[in-house]
């Protein structure tokens, strides 16, 4: 089977990168379907949960997923001058990846002869992997934000984007892969609609969804059902993780120290202080303070990061650049800042505004009981609301 016919195998290179004009066309072209002046990532971005947002859950009409631990992704659909499909996969540094596979979305319309053009979907790559050890490679869609060139899905509530997303694109796709099932094995990925439960779902998530998921998951979204879609950050839109799994993306800045030479070292001929890039290094944590524009500017987090000798010796066999890298960080049960994992897929660090909202998730945190607890009021509330509106 030739590379063309084969499934993703790296979800996090999962094409061709634009470069160049090329990408620079993307992004224009992009911003202007969405109408939009800005060049940038359009995605809307979750706010951490904390105590509040359970009366915001009361008072407003929410649906719960799960957060999937994969790469988040826009999925544009587009032709080319010749008019032929292309399709990119956009991701949070606004490098579009050009999908090089064959991709379902070819005929994604009800008329099998047509595909879609103008069409931004929101969404997670993600890798599930069977009882037999395959993995196959699932982009798992939670929004729509243009359709055919029509952007004005963006001012619609989610549930009716939702709608559009089903009934215009997931219908047909299904429809084409139960007339000619053998094709589904040359995609370059399987398309499937994220499981959307009502917020009141709080048991079901914790009891059904979550542990019978094939990939990785690493806590829960609520999204307002009724708003419209918010590029940048949307404070309808509530990231809950267990509160020792909150984590801040921080960039890295690490100093050595300059020693002296002992007596061996002498011997070989070294008479002058040097760096020592053998001992662990006083690691400091960055937190952007700037904006998309001008110089990046940063402030220095009071607590370093806290890194053992065996892990300093692990990350020294990597022979990786570590200074300035994105590195995610949790807090340890003392309270220390430990190294969870780098951060290849982002260039910046969390905006300070991103950090004070975790470090108020993180002193105000939610429990898994909690939302249990709370999800009786939840149901009650939506309920009342229901009958107020007429049942709508």
């Amino acid at each position: 089977m030739d590379q063309g016919a084969q499934p993703l195998r790296d979800i996090a290179a999962p094409g061709v990168k634009a470069q160049g004009d090329l990408l620079r066309e993307l992004r224009t072209e992009v911003a202007n379907l969405l109408g939009r002046n800005s060049y940038n990532f359009p995605g809307a971005q979750p706010v951490s949960f904390a105590r509040r947002h359970l009366e915001e859950l009361r008072r407003e009409d929410y649906y719960v997923c799960e957060k999937s631990d994969g790469i988040r992704y826009l999925l544009y659909l587009t032709s080319d001058e010749n008019g032929q499909r292309v399709h990119y996969l956009v991701d949070r540094k606004n490098d579009y990846w050009w999908l090089s596979q064959r991709t379902s979305t070819s005929r994604w319309r009800q008329d099998r002869a047509a595909f879609h053009t103008g069409t931004l979907i929101d969404g997670e790559l993600v890798m599930d992997t069977f009882p037999n050890g395959e993995k196959a490679p699932v982009f798992l869609v939670f929004d729509l934000l243009a359709l055919d060139g029509k952007a004005e899905v963006l001012s619609r509530p989610l549930d009716k984007r939702l709608g559009y997303f089903k009934e215009h694109v997931m219908k047909p796709y299904k429809s084409l892969f139960s007339a000619f099932p053998e094709e589904l094995r040359y995609q370059a990925f399987k398309v499937e609609m994220k499981e959307m439960q009502f917020s009141y779902g709080i048991e079901m998530m914790f009891r059904e969804v979550l542990p019978t998921l094939k990939h990785q998951n690493d806590g829960l979204i609520f999204t307002c059902r009724t708003s419209p879609y918010q590029f940048g950050t949307d404070q309808h839109i509530l990231k809950w993780k267990a509160p020792h799994e909150n984590t801040i993306d921080f960039r890295l800045k690490l100093n050595f120290p300059v020693v002296e030479p002992n007596e061996l070292e002498r011997a070989d001929g070294i008479t002058e202080p040097f760096v020592d890039y053998d001992s662990v290094p006083d690691a400091r944590l960055l937190i952007f303070t700037g904006n998309d524009r001008g110089k990046p500017s940063y402030e220095e987090l009071k607590e370093p990061l806290y890194l053992t000798e065996a892990e300093w010796e692990t990350l020294k066999e990597w022979n990786d650049p570590l200074q300035d890298s994105i590195i995610e960080c949790c807090l340890d049960e003392e309270k220390r800042w430990r190294l969870y994992r780098f951060r290849d897929d982002k260039t910046e660090a969390n905006h300070v505004s991103t950090v004070n909202s975790v470090m108020g998730s993180i002193k105000d945190a939610v429990s898994e009981a909690d939302l249990l607890h709370a999800a009786k009021g939840i149901k009650d509330s939506w309920k009342l609301r229901q009958q107020q509106h007429g049942g709508h």
